[in-house]
Parts: structure tokens; sequence; C-alpha cells
């Protein structure tokens, strides 16, 4: 299967496969009107998601493979939750809350996350955290 963004279109595929699959940062794989499919590849050696909030917007994420640390709070300066994530854990991140998820292992940490309401422009595709966070600045 390609990973590519197949917008609004329906589909079926093994979202396990196409994570594991994934070598980029962020792969985009659905972008609806309510929603959003992203695939990610963190690099091991202390790779990272970035500590951010989305305010209007809820995040699902599922580990598919590697080791990870989550950090989450309310507050950028009182961050309550610090816990360790394997293949298979979920993450469930409210809309405003400060999140980060660091790559602990010696691996690319896979991850796919959904996005209530969608997050990112269609078709958004990224190979580093550097080249997502140029994407973000420039469409916001």
């Amino acid at each position: 299967m390609e990973l590519k963004d197949y917008g609004k279109d329906p589909i079926v595929f093994n979202i396990e496969e196409a994570t594991l699959e994934n070598q980029r940062y962020r792969t985009t794989m659905w972008t609806g009107d309510h929603f959003q499919v992203t695939l990610m590849s963190i690099p091991a050696g202390g790779g990272d998601i970035g500590m951010e909030k989305h305010d209007h917007v809820d995040q699902f994420l599922r580990m598919e493979g590697g080791f990870g640390r989550v950090e989450m709070g309310k507050e950028l300066n009182n961050i309550t939750v610090k816990q360790d994530v394997k293949d298979g854990d979920c993450i469930i991140i409210p809309a405003g809350t400060w999140h980060n998820v660091t790559n602990i292992g010696d691996e690319p940490m896979k991850v796919y996350s959904i996005y209530g309401p969608k997050n990112h422009p269609f078709n958004a595709q990224a190979d580093t955290k550097e080249e997502a966070e140029e994407q973000e600045h420039h469409d916001h």
C-alpha cells in the first residue's frame, strides 16, 4: 500500500503494518472533515514529538513499536503524567493538554495518531521533525 493521504475516500488498510512500514517522521494517511490519521516514526536516541498542545484538538496515539516516555499536563510548568509506553499502549490527550512523547529506546518508535478535528493540512508529509515544524509554522 502506498503511504499517502487518501483524503476523504473510504479506505481499508492494516494500520499496524502501515505504521511499522512508515519511515517518515510524519505521514498523513487520511484527512476528513472531522478527524485525521497520521503515522509517525520517531528516531532513536531521544527523538521526540516536542512539547506542544492543541487547544481545540483531541488526540489518540497508539504505540506500534519501540519504547517511549510520555509527559502530559494542563500547564507547561505542571506536568502531572510521566509514564513509559511500549508497543500496544495508547495515549489519550485531551484538547488543551501539554504533551510530549520521547523515544527512550534504541530503535525508531512507531506511532499512529488520530486527531479530532484534523490538525494538519491534507497530505502533510515530513521526513524529519524539523521539516514538520517548518510546515506547521508556515501553515499557521
